[in-house]
């Protein structure tokens, strides 16, 4: 789930990347073209009702294509995602719009 607070001015978004309670993941961070997709930048925190998530300032006015990464080895895409578009893995990757 994405849920996003834009700044008074309209120029940052804060968005918080959610990832609903699954019993069979134990790490998960947030990739995406905001990080250079880099794996540790964003590790997301276990809430106490077991769902992951984290919140991260974004430009506003373009989008930005993210995945999450689940254990460290498990690419997902976020099922309440702006959009989804294709990358050169031949997967899609999910799509955020501030």
């Amino acid at each position: 789930m994405l849920r996003k607070n834009y700044s008074k001015t309209g120029r940052l978004c804060r968005v918080t990347f959610d990832i609903p309670p699954e019993a069979d993941i134990k790490t998960a961070s947030v990739c995406g073209e905001f990080n250079e997709w880099n794996k540790t930048a964003h590790p997301m925190k276990q809430r106490k009702d077991g769902r992951f998530s984290t919140t991260i300032s974004l430009a506003a006015g373009r989008p930005y294509r993210f995945k999450y990464l689940l254990n460290g080895n498990q690419w997902e895409n976020d099922v309440d995602a702006d959009d989804y578009v294709p990358n050169e893995f031949g997967t899609e990757d999910s799509l955020v719009r501030v």
